[in-house]
């Protein structure tokens, strides 16, 4: 396994579930390579890496959410690797089951999984924005679909279904870089939509295998609460639809945002 498959953890400041997130990829069933990586060196990430025997590299370019992940993406050594965000938590059978689809791919793109919320310390498994987010992604569950351009750009013509900490990316079969520095709320969802257009699959695991924290002080909820979003859902929309059909879209999809929101 950690021939295969790399966690990087991208720190920031001094997160309060940094701990949480190291805890749940040392209990993985199947050890992969674990490291970390930030722009903001404190004592307290390095205390953390110490404590845990990880590896800890400096972002020392351009800083920000979308260069951090581009930097952490690059120093995986491995053809599969995970972008684990500090606040989130993975369950024991992670990475052994997205290396197990992404082997049995002659070639794959990107493997996700299902995924739970994690508000207040407690899972939520079902609610508005999962369920539409589901239905979203339910073609792509039968494996007839995997390599279906088509089947998986209906899918995010409506939103992006795929929640970007979930993701394990087949690095040998991606362009480099995978973000676009310009996004800053739909950077994910615009990789995705690159990314669609390759021959290769998409490998979507419906069981729920890590969870996404909502709180007050995520970048997600900084986002909504300036409405940096609309824009580039605005944006998204027309790469799939007429301007007229795409304004009307990103207008009903900032109304799901709102269950991103702690209140």
């Amino acid at each position: 396994m950690r021939d295969k498959h790399t966690f990087v953890i991208c720190a920031y400041k001094e997160s309060a579930y940094l701990e949480d997130c190291i805890i749940s990829l040392k209990k993985q069933k199947e050890q992969s390579n674990i490291i970390m990586i930030t722009s903001t060196p404190n004592d307290y990430i390095s205390r953390l890496c110490e404590e845990y025997d990880i590896e800890l590299r400096i972002n020392e370019g351009q800083r920000g959410i979308v260069q951090d992940w581009n930097f952490g993406y690059n120093q995986a050594n491995t053809p599969y690797v995970t972008i684990a965000h500090q606040d989130d938590i993975y369950f024991p059978e992670y990475s052994l089951r997205a290396v197990k689809m992404l082997e049995q791919s002659k070639k794959p793109l990107i493997y996700f999984s299902d995924y739970c919320e994690v508000r207040n310390g407690k899972k939520v498994t079902s609610n508005q924005l999962l369920k539409v987010k589901r239905i979203l992604l339910f073609p792509l569950r039968a494996k007839v679909f995997r390599n279906s351009r088509f089947v998986r750009r209906r899918s995010l013509s409506l939103g992006s279904g795929i929640c970007c900490p979930a993701v394990t990316y087949a690095k040998d079969n991606l362009p480099n870089p995978v973000f676009q520095v310009r996004y800053r709320s739909d950077e994910d969802w615009e990789a995705w939509e690159r990314i669609s257009r390759l021959k290769g699959a998409f490998l979507y695991d419906s069981t729920i295998q890590m969870g996404h924290r909502i709180h007050e002080e995520s970048e997600t909820s900084i986002i909504l609460g300036d409405n940096a979003r609309n824009k580039e859902d605005y944006e998204m929309f027309c790469k799939f639809w007429p301007k007229r059909i795409a304004k009307i879209l990103a207008k009903l999809y900032s109304k799901s945002e709102n269950s991103n929101k702690m209140s």
